[in-house]
C-alpha cells in the first residue's frame, strides 16, 4: 500500500486527461512536535538509517550467497527453498515459480536505498539467469504483484538511471519484455465465462490444457481477483498492448457488480464462473485488502474518476459497518450489523496507510495506536489476534503492512512519535528475529520460536518503508512524489495517466450517500488538526492502555483469566464452551451500585469483553497420545510417528487394532474446494495439510470422497512433537456427529518424514492406533512370586546365616501359586504375594 498523491479531477471522455492538481501529500504535513517525545535529531535519523541498510545488507547478501537462484531463502538451513524438493506448505508454495522471485522482488528497493552498483548488477543477473517457459503452477495474485510488479518497478528505475547517463547505458527494456512475457502467461487465466480471473496457472500449459494440472478450481477470493489493475494497466501502457488493462478492468467491473447492493459490501471468496458469493463476511483484512486498495489507486495512477467513485461508496460502508474504532471487524455483508467473528488478522494493518492517503486521519490515528499497542505486548503483530488482544494465531512471517501505515502517518502529521514507532520495529526485528543467514520468520510471538521461512516481501517492503521513513526527499535518488507503490510497493509513476485516456466502457452510477469533505481533494491541515497542534496525541491517548501494557495495577471486582487456546481455529466462545466454561457479557455483571462511572469506562472495545465463569468444569482430560505406523515394506512397523488426536471422529482409543489403510494426497492437498481425486482417495487414508479452512471440513470433503481414515499434517515449517505439546483437534462450531472417519494430526516434522516415504515408495501402508497398543512393542509379563521365610536349621550345606537373598523365579500364565520355593531368608514369619514384572530399567 502505498503512494503520495491524490488527484482533484479527470475526465473519462473525450479521449484525453484534463489538467490534473497533483498535491503532494506533504499538505497534510503541519510539523507537529509530539508531546509523546522529543523530535528526532537529524544525527539519531542517520544513525538508524545506517542500521537498516546494515539489516538489508545482511537479508540481501544472505538470499544472494546461499539460496540464489532459488525463489527463497531458508534462513535456518542457510540453503535455498526450492519448490518440490522442500516439504510441501500448500498454498504458500503456489508463489515460488523457480523464478528468483527474491532477486525480482527486491530490484526497485536496491534503487530506493542507493544501492544501484547492486542494482545493475542484479538485472544482468535477472535478464541472463531468469525464465518463465517453466511446467509450474503459480498464484495468478502472487505472481502479479511480486514477478512482474517487480520486473515493471525495475524496469521504472533502469529507465530513469540510464536518462540521467549515470547508470544502465546498455540497457534496452529487457526488463519489460520479460514483463510483457510474464503477462501473457497469466493471461490464460481470465478465461473464464464471468471474467473474474482462475486463482492458478501453469506458466507453460495455461489452465484449459490437460498438461496445465490446474484449471478445476471454481472460487477464487475477492483480492486475487481485484488486484491486477496497478500491474496489467501499467504493462500496458508501457508496452503499448492494451489486451492487460482490459482482463483488469473486466475483473474489476464483475467484482463491482456483485457487490451487495443494500450494503455496499463486498463478500471474501467469489465463485469464478457464475459470480455467486461463496463467503459472504467482508472486512478490509485478508481476502478483500488490495482490493480496496487498488481502486483508490486505480484513480492516482490512471486518473480514471469511476475507480474513486467506486472507493468512495466502498468506504463510506466499510466506516459505517465494518469500523468500530479503534477495532476493524468482518460483518456478513447482507446482514452488516452482526460481526462474524470476534478475531483481527494481521493483513488489516495496512488500512491506516489506505486511510492516510485518502485523508482520513483520525480513524488511522485510531486503528494504528490500537496495532502498536498489539505489538508492545507481543513484539510483533500476530496473524491473527482476538478484540481482547490475545493470540488467536501465532505466527508473525515479517509482514510489512504495520512499517507501511507507520511511515504514512508519520509523513501526513510529522509527527516524531512515528519515528519512535519505526525504531521500535528495527529494534524487534534485530532482537527478535536476526538469525546469522537472514531474518527468519516468527512461529509463535508466545515463545518467539523460528520459522525457517524468510519471504520475499521482507526485502521487498519492509526496507523500503523503514528507510523512507527516516530519509529526507533530498537523501533519495528519486523524487518519491513522481511515484505510487503498488500493494508489494513496487514504484510505478504516476505520468502513466497521461499515456492514454482512461476507459469509456465502465460507468459507476451516482453515490446515494453525501461526498464527505475528502471525496474528491486533498484535505485541509487545518480540518485535521483545528488550532490544535496535539491533536494526534489526544486521539492516541485514548488508546495508550488499550492491552494493558504498560498501565498501574488497579484493583477490580473482575477478574480476568487467561487460558492458553491452541491454534485450532475454533473460534474462542465455542472452543470455551467445549471446555465448559459459560460465558456472561461484562455489562451484565456491574451492578447499579457501582455507578455510571464504571459502565462508561466499558464503553467502545471492553463493552464485548467477556468474564468467564466456572460452571460444572469436567475433569481435565488428558490427550491420548496416537501414533501412526508405518507398516508395509521396507518399514514393517520400525517407523512410528506420534499424532494427536481429535474431539470428534472415530475413537481410535476403542478399536481393538487400530486402523490400517495406504495413504494418498488429497487435491488439493488443504482439503478446502472440491475433492479432485476422490477416485485415488476411495478406501484410503487421505493426507491433507493444515490450513485456510476448518478441520472439520476438511473431515467432511474427505470422507465424502470415500477415505477411511484423514492424516492432517501441520504447515508450519519446523514445528515437531518432541518441542509443542499435543493438543486434540476440535470442531468448527457446528455438530460433528457425521463425522465417522478417524482422524489424527503430525506436526510438520513427522509429516515430512510420511511424505516422503510416499514421495520414495507411491504404496505406503499405515496403522492409526493409539501409542500404547503400537505393534511389535513388547509387553510387560505377569510373574508369579512366592516367598517364604525359612525354618532354623533349613540352610543348604555351606549356606549361612546373612542377609543374602536368593531368587528363584517361576514363570507362570495363571495367577495360582507354584510349588516350588522362591526364595529363603533367614526370618521366622512366613508370607506370600504376586507381582508383575516390571520394565527392567524402571528396576531398582
Amino acid at each position: 500500500m502505498g503512494g503520495n498523491w491524490i488527484r482533484k479531477e479527470t475526465n473519462c471522455f473525450g479521449g484525453m486527461v484534463m489538467a490534473l492538481a497533483a498535491v503532494l501529500f506533504s499538505c497534510l504535513v503541519i510539523g507537529v512536535t509530539g508531546q509523546d517525545g522529543q523530535a528526532m535529531t537529524a544525527e539519531e535519523k542517520s544513525e538508524i538509517r545506517d542500521q537498516i541498510l546494515e539489516m538489508f545488507d545482511h537479508a540481501y547478501n544472505s538470499y544472494m550467497d546461499y539460496a540464489y537462484p532459488a525463489d527463497e531463502l531458508m534462513p535456518l538451513s542457510c540453503r535455498g527453498r526450492v519448490r518440490g524438493l522442500e516439504p510441501n506448505r500448500g498454498d504458500i508454495d503456489d508463489s515460488l515459480g523457480k523464478f528468483s522471485l527474491t532477486l525480482i522482488d527486491t530490484l526497485d528497493t536496491l534503487v530506493l536505498l542507493n544501492k544501484l552498483d547492486e542494482f545493475e548488477e542484479a538485472v544482468k543477473k535477472t535478464v541472463r539467469d531468469v525464465r518463465f517457459d517453466n511446467d509450474i503452477v503459480v498464484s495468478v495474485f502472487e505472481t502479479n504483484i511480486r514477478v512482474l510488479g517487480g520486473l515493471l518497478g525495475a524496469h521504472v528505475m533502469a529507465d530513469v538511471l540510464k536518462q540521467r547517463g549515470e547508470k544502465m547505458q546498455w540497457y534496452r527494456d529487457e526488463l519489460l519484455h520479460m514483463a510483457k512475457e510474464l503477462g501473457f502467461r497469466l493471461l490464460p487465466a481470465f478465461n473464464t465465462s464471468s471474467g473474474l480471473p482462475y486463482p492458478r496457472v501453469n506458466l507453460r500449459y495455461g489452465v484449459i490444457s490437460p498438461l496445465s494440472r490446474t484449471g478445476t478450481e471454481s472460487d477464487t477470493c475477492t483480492a486475487c481477483a481485484g488486484t491486477m489493475i496497478l500491474e496489467f494497466a501499467a504493462l500496458s501502457r508501457l508496452s503499448g498492448d492494451p489486451i492487460f488493462e482490459e482482463h483488469a478492468r473486466k475483473a474489476l467491473d464483475v467484482l463491482w457488480e456483485k457487490r451487495q447492493r443494500g450494503s455496499d459490501l463486498v463478500g471474501t471468496v467469489i465463485n469464478i464462473h457464475n459470480g455467486d458469493w461463496v463467503r459472504r463476511d467482508s472486512g478490509v483484512g485478508a481476502g478483500i485488502d488490495s482490493y480496496y486498495e487498488y481502486l483508490m489507486k486505480a484513480y492516482i495512477l490512471l486518473g480514471d474518476k469511476v475507480y474513486l467513485n467506486r472507493f468512495n461508496t466502498h468506504y463510506s460502508a466499510i466506516m459505517k459497518y465494518i469500523s468500530q474504532p479503534p477495532l476493524l471487524l468482518n460483518v456478513h455483508m447482507h446482514n452488516p450489523t452482526v460481526n462474524v467473528r470476534s478475531w483481527m488478522d494481521s493483513l488489516l494493518a495496512f488500512f491506516p496507510g489506505l486511510q492516510v492517503l485518502r485523508g482520513d486521519l483520525k480513524p488511522a490515528i485510531e486503528t494504528h495506536e490500537m496495532l502498536y499497542q498489539v505489538t508492545k505486548q507481543h513484539n510483533f503483530l500476530p496473524e491473527a489476534f482476538t478484540t481482547e488482544f490475545r493470540v488467536h494465531w501465532g505466527q508473525h512471517p515479517l509482514r510489512p503492512e504495520f512499517a507501511e501505515s507507520t511511515y504514512f502517518l508519520y509523513k501526513a502529521t510529522g509527527d516524531p512519535y512515528y519515528l519512535k514507532v519505526g525504531q521500535s520495529i528495527v529494534e524487534k526485528l534485530n532482537t527478535h528475529a536476526r538469525v546469522p543467514c537472514g531474518f527468519a520468520a516468527v512461529q509463535d510471538v508466545r515463545t518467539g520460536t523460528h520459522e525457517d521461512r524468510m519471504d520475499s516481501f521482507f526485502l521487498a517492503e519492509m526496507f523500503k518503508y523503514l528507510y523512507l521513513l527516516f530519509s529526507e526527499k533530498s537523501q533519495l535518488p528519486i523524487n518519491i512524489d513522481d511515484y505510487i507503490f503498488t500493494t508489494e510497493a513496487h514504484l510505478l509513476p504516476v505520468s502513466l495517466s497521461t499515456t492514454q485516456p482512461p476507459c469509456h466502457t465502465n460507468n459507476t452510477e451516482p453515490q446515494a450517500h453525501e461526498d464527505d469533505l475528502f471525496s474528491y481533494s486533498c484535505p485541509s491541515a487545518q480540518t485535521l488538526f483545528p488550532n490544535n497542534p496535539t491533536f494526534a496525541k489526544t486521539i492516541r491517548d485514548s488508546y495508550k492502555y488499550l492491552t494493558g501494557v504498560g498501565r498501574a495495577q488497579q484493583a477490580s471486582s473482575v477478574r480476568g483469566i487467561e487460558l492458553p487456546l491452541h491454534d485450532t481455529g475454533l473460534e474462542p466462545i465455542e472452543f470455551l464452551k467445549s471446555m465448559g466454561i459459560s460465558l456472561t457479557p461484562l455489562t451484565e455483571l456491574v451492578s447499579a451500585s457501582q455507578g455510571s462511572a464504571f459502565q462508561d469506562s466499558q464503553k467502545g472495545v471492553y463493552k464485548l469483553k467477556l468474564v468467564a465463569e466456572v460452571s460444572q468444569t469436567p475433569e481435565h482430560e488428558e490427550v491420548v497420545p496416537l501414533i501412526v505406523q508405518l507398516i508395509s515394506p521396507p518399514f514393517l512397523g520400525q517407523t512410528v510417528l506420534t499424532a494427536g488426536p481429535a474431539k470428534f471422529g472415530t475413537d481410535l482409543t476403542k478399536q481393538e487394532h487400530g486402523v490400517k489403510g495406504s495413504i494418498v494426497k488429497s487435491v488439493p492437498y488443504t482439503a478446502c474446494g472440491p475433492i479432485e481425486n476422490a477416485v485415488e482417495l476411495q478406501g484410503h487414508i487421505a493426507l491433507a495439510l493444515r490450513g485456510d479452512c476448518m478441520f472439520a471440513a476438511k473431515a467432511r470433503r474427505l470422507q465424502e470422497a470415500g477415505a477411511t481414515g484423514v492424516i492432517f499434517i501441520d504447515h508450519r515449517d519446523g514445528s515437531s512433537s518432541s518441542e509443542t505439546p499435543l493438543f486434540q483437534m476440535v470442531g468448527d462450531g457446528e455438530p460433528t456427529d457425521d463425522i465417522t472417519v478417524p482422524l489424527v494430526f503430525l506436526f510438520s516434522k513427522e509429516g515430512a518424514v510420511l511424505t516422503a516415504a510416499l514421495q520414495e515408495h507411491h504404496n505406503v501402508d499405515v496403522l492409526l492406533l493409539p501409542k500404547e497398543r503400537q505393534l511389535g512393542k513388547e509387553k510387560p509379563e505377569k510373574l508369579n512370586i512366592k516367598f517364604r521365610l525359612a525354618k532354623e536349621g533349613e540352610f543348604a550345606e555351606g549356606e549361612t546365616e546373612s542377609t543374602t537373598i536368593q531368587l528363584v523365579l517361576d514363570q507362570s500364565e495363571t495367577d495360582t501359586e507354584t510349588n516350588n520355593e522362591a526364595a529363603s531368608l533367614n526370618r521366622e514369619n512366613q508370607e506370600t504375594c504376586s507381582s508383575p514384572l516390571k520394565d527392567p530399567e524402571s528396576s531398582p
